[in-house]
């Protein structure tokens, strides 16, 4: 099972150091979810039967399930791995680095903690939220890298992304991949219901759905992307405060800038990291 994954990441690295453009490699990418998506079913049956053993207590498999909850955490580690390696290559069709995957995790994990989500939670945030954008890898490029504004047709074909993200990745029941997939569905939710894709609003949208709008919008606000040029940090505060209440919750937008010290302190280690 371990061999398994590696294997996939093995394969995605291949993708992302290849001298081939990225865009045209959709096919192999949807080919690495389908194997990551038979390898995690193949784990939870495994640890559906090691469960089964561990209830009736047989004393002779102890064995046994110490190497099952051994694969169990090699499995986890990675998925973690995977779960990076995918958002970055969903950063590369966006024309992005990957440092953004990176700030958004780093943003999400300090929110957390302070919003007061336990360490195994945070922990879930910080590694699943790579993803948020995943489902971008099945938009248009004519769409995904438009230089211009988008039209109303082309809005709407580049807000599936949300949905699309969540139907690559709903299908385990692996904490991590469902946070993974809570993310990618609802990153788009707005606090006031205004958003998408299902005009979720208030504590209706899952805490790591309003985390990642939060730290998404702040770092895209202040990243160059091809259709605008990166915003001044006094522009991208009085937008965030703004937008309390509406796109964001107010109490998130409160223990973003009583943190702002330490996010900010992130964001200079991280943006100039890779040129």
């Amino acid at each position: 099972m371990t061999g398994n994954n590696n294997s996939i990441i093995k394969k995605m690295e291949q993708i992302i150091n290849s001298d081939i453009d990225l865009n045209t490699r959709k096919d192999d990418i949807k080919e690495l979810f389908k194997e990551f998506k038979k390898a995690n079913k193949k784990l939870n049956k495994i640890l559906t039967i090691g469960d089964k053993i561990q209830r009736k207590d047989y004393d002779g498999l102890k064995i046994k399930l110490n190497e099952i909850r051994e694969l169990n955490d090699e499995v986890e580690r990675t998925q973690k791995e995977v779960l990076s390696t995918i958002g970055t290559i969903a950063e590369f069709r966006s024309n992005e680095t990957g440092l953004h995957v990176q700030r958004v995790s780093w943003y999400a994990k300090i929110l957390g903690k302070n919003y007061g989500l336990n360490e195994r939670e945070v922990d879930l945030l910080f590694h699943a939220a790579p993803m948020h954008d995943i489902g971008k890898i099945a938009i248009p490029d004519a769409i995904l890298n438009k230089p211009s504004k988008l039209s109303f047709e082309e809005f709407e074909i580049m807000k599936t992304h949300a949905k699309l993200g969540y139907e690559m990745i709903n299908d385990s029941d692996r904490p991590l991949l469902v946070a993974a997939s809570i993310i990618a569905h609802e990153h788009h939710e707005n606090w006031d219901g205004s958003g998408y894709p299902r005009g979720l609003s208030g504590d209706n949208i899952h805490i790591y759905g309003r985390i990642i709008a939060l730290v998404d919008v702040f770092d895209a606000l202040g990243s160059d992307r091809c259709y605008k040029k990166a915003w001044d940090n006094d522009s991208i505060f009085n937008y965030i405060k703004k937008e309390s209440g509406k796109h964001f919750e107010p109490k998130l937008v409160d223990i973003f800038f009583s943190n702002l010290d330490e996010i900010i302190n992130v964001k200079n280690k991280l943006e100039n990291r890779i040129k």
